[in-house]
């Protein structure tokens, strides 16, 4: 019998829930634009909406704020951080930023002219947003088995290898100035790069002069499944798996939101010191000195300490235990979701679990909006929401995967609250026919899903058309 697993911590803080009635989630969803980006966090009961900067410190952390050296240029705390950047990943130069997209923003500027091409495993959101405000053309390389929820593939991350040949060939080297990885993959439902792949991707680019650079967010949950599914690795420490994950990559952008366990903070790190003596000039305009680069030496303190509390193995491997055990009771109620499950969340499938709505009527926002009025547990759309529009003929990108993630904080939540958020998605799949589709009343230009507003399609304006059958947290 597999022996279960338990919290590989104990709770020395607490911070009360609350639980409206649904009358009352109901009038918050209507005042947000039926946009869960929009809700008050006082309103919500389960927050799922995002992974980044939700963790949960510990006391070493908190304990750390209280060194932190606010010095405005040679900040000690600096120094602990690019000690600790430099020793677990690997960088030879290493610039902190306020967060992940203020990384992309001055890898983007740097490294990209109008007319580039920019391949990656899969888009992500303010990556692309980076790339394209820059002249640069997202090309997707991932391979196609990632489009499809219901494969089970242990490394579907992976780079299409014979997609980036074509690429290359195509465009020219010259016109492709790096090629972004994800680790793990995001917008494909949280999914590992294998270490063959991401060797076989550094060799094939180095070969046309073509630099890697990772998006290392969840960098640490992309080690883990290597540890677990890919052979020779079972027995490695997550730390030496994550070394060598990174030495096949020419730089990063992280957002220490996540993986590195602080609520605020990120940095750009890379190997070629004309990149980092360019880069530091571009970090005085955007983000501020060299040595803080947007971020307190409060905040430095404690990402350095999270850097180091994050490879361990235990606190990993219960991190990824606690998504799969939320995942598997959806599976266990057939419920679509992407498989396998991935580090950081459980996504939903929503064309198949509302299969009356066309994608145009955007499923994945009527099915995250739907969680909330009945459970207040908020989660986000990863969808045609996301994807936005083509710069081009300004039709809807229609990705194939149209998603909700169910996003678990790291360190936050028990086990019985997975089992809330089960129990809330299981009675929506039962009365899935119910649900009603959503008409975009506002669209913002760039990255409209954060602050577009909606409306239910309906004929009474309901999102739910039974309301009695919605289960109430009261």
């Amino acid at each position: 019998m597999k022996r279960r697993m338990a919290e590989p911590y104990k709770i020395k803080a607490v911070e009360p829930l609350t639980m409206l009635t649904y009358e009352e989630r109901k009038e918050a969803l209507k005042q947000a634009g039926f946009n869960t980006f929009l809700i008050d966090s006082a309103d919500v009961y389960i927050d799922l909406l995002t992974d980044s900067g939700t963790s949960a410190m510990s006391d070493r952390q908190w304990g750390a704020l209280m060194v932190g050296d606010e010095a405005y240029a040679g900040s000690k705390s600096w120094k602990k951080l690019e000690a600790a950047v430099r020793e677990i990943y690997g960088y030879k130069y290493i610039l902190p930023t306020h967060q992940g997209r203020g990384a992309e923003n001055i890898l983007s500027q740097l490294k990209i002219k109008p007319g580039d091409y920019v391949p990656g495993n899969m888009y992500f959101t303010t990556t692309r947003a980076h790339q394209e405000l820059n002249g640069a053309t997202f090309v997707d390389i991932i391979i196609n088995e990632a489009h499809d929820s219901s494969i089970e593939l242990p490394f579907k991350g992976n780079v299409d290898l014979q997609k980036l040949s074509n690429l290359i060939q195509n465009v020219g080297p010259e016109r492709i100035p790096y090629v972004c990885v994800a680790i793990t993959v995001n917008m494909a439902g949280g999914q590992p790069v294998s270490m063959q792949n991401l060797r076989e991707v550094y060799e094939l680019c180095h070969r046309y002069g073509i630099d890697v650079m990772f998006d290392a967010t969840r960098c640490v949950e992309n080690a883990y499944f290597i540890k677990e599914r890919e052979a020779g690795y079972s027995n490695h420490k997550i730390k030496d798996i994550l070394k060598e994950m990174l030495s096949y990559s020419d730089g990063c952008t992280m957002s220490g939101k996540k993986d590195c366990l602080v609520n605020i903070g990120g940095f750009l790190a890379m190997n070629d010191e004309d990149l980092y003596a360019r880069s530091r000039e571009l970090v005085v305009v955007y983000e501020g000195m060299p040595s803080y680069g947007g971020m307190s030496g409060r905040d430095m303190e404690a990402m350095a300490q999270g850097i180091y509390e994050s490879i361990d193995d235990h606190y990993i491997s219960h991190r990824i235990e606690q998504v799969r055990y939320l995942g598997q009771q959806l599976i266990d109620a057939d419920v679509p979701i992407v498989r396998p499950v991935g580090g950081h969340a459980v996504y939903l499938d929503a064309k198949q679990f509302l299969p009356h709505l066309q994608q145009e009527e955007f499923p994945a926002q009527a099915l995250a909006a739907a969680l909330y009025l009945d459970s207040g547990v908020r989660a986000m759309e990863r969808g045609i929401i996301s994807a936005g529009r083509n710069k081009e003929t300004g039709e809807h990108n229609k990705p194939r995967l149209e998603l909700v993630r169910l996003t678990i904080p790291r360190r936050v939540y028990t086990n019985s609250h997975m089992d809330v958020v089960a129990d809330s998605v299981i009675s929506l799949f039962e009365k899935r026919n119910q649900i009603s589709g959503l008409r975009m009343d506002y669209e913002p230009p760039t990255l409209r899903f954060f602050n577009a507003r909606f409306s239910p399609l309906s004929e009474n304006q309901e999102l739910i058309a039974a309301e009695e059958n919605v289960v109430s947290t009261q």
